[in-house]
């Protein structure tokens, strides 16, 4: 059988548009087979008129992976020789303008590395934190994105926890660890949001909470996971989030909460809406 390739590189995340250069921001995750594409686990630059690659950097080449063909799944066939990691680049692209005016590009990957580039000169390296503690398996530690106001980059943790780094250096501002309730998966891989003095992140034990931006101190937190009277009178009931990140609009918090995804959360099926502060 002839056979072609590479085959490319996967796109989990809507891309970030630079209306300054004119640019598309996108991160690529892993390839499916080999030989593995120079454009895989990247961030790459796209021209808006043409599509024209105008830069990309690569975190981690010949990184193939399939899940059925994991060490310990049995093999489906046709799998990749040295099945990699799996450290994709799940989330957009974070665009930041420090004070001064200097633009940063931050994004994160599933390695547990984030990431800031200057999309001003081509993606050169601004810095790179390491926020895993050991290597990070194929769910990753940091997966579905961070956010970032004028001086902290905030994400969430798949350990447990979120963290802080400054935006202008990658430099440590704080770590919160957070364990899940008893019996039920921990984590926090969902998506963060942030509005200016709060960081909300939603775990997959179900629990919504608000961090202060400052310090990391636990504002307030609510447990999703339980039964609810629906304004439509449908019965449903809370369970684990480990995607989206909450919504913030007009004062309004939104959140949906049941999410099984590729670690076995608890499903649910209730939209969820408080206001800034808990309530």
């Amino acid at each position: 059988m002839q056979q072609f390739g590479p085959s490319g590189a996967a796109v989990w995340s809507a891309p970030t548009i630079d209306a300054r250069r004119n640019a598309l921001y996108v991160g690529t995750g892993n390839a499916y087979s080999r030989p593995v594409a120079s454009t895989t686990d990247s961030l790459l630059a796209l021209d808006l008129d043409s599509g024209r690659v105008l830069w990309s950097v690569q975190a981690l080449p010949n990184d193939a992976w399939i899940p059925g063909c994991a060490p310990g799944a049995a093999a489906v066939g046709n799998c990749p020789e040295d099945v990699g990691p799996d450290y994709d680049f799940g989330a957009s692209p974070i665009l930041k303008t420090l004070p001064g005016g200097k633009r940063l590009l931050v994004s994160v990957q599933k390695s547990g590395d984030a990431w800031a580039h200057d999309p001003d000169r081509r993606g050169a390296l601004v810095w790179q934190a390491r926020l895993a503690s050991s290597p990070a398996g194929p769910d990753g530690e940091l997966v579905w994105g961070g956010a970032a106001d004028g001086g902290r980059v905030y994400m969430g943790l798949s350990s447990g926890g979120l963290s802080a780094r400054r935006l202008a250096d990658g430099a440590p501002a704080w770590t919160t660890p957070l364990q899940p309730g008893q019996g039920r998966r921990g984590g926090h891989s969902g998506a963060v949001s942030a509005i200016p003095g709060a960081v909300f992140s939603a775990g997959w034990d179900g629990l919504l909470r608000a961090f202060e931006a400052e310090t990391g101190t636990v504002l307030w937190e609510f447990d999703t996971q339980r039964d609810f009277d629906t304004v439509n009178g449908v019965a449903a009931r809370g369970g684990s989030m480990g995607a989206p990140g909450p919504t913030i609009a007009g004062g309004m918090l939104f959140v949906g909460s049941g999410y099984i995804g590729v670690r076995n959360g608890a499903a649910g099926n209730v939209l969820l809406a408080f206001s800034v502060d808990g309530r």
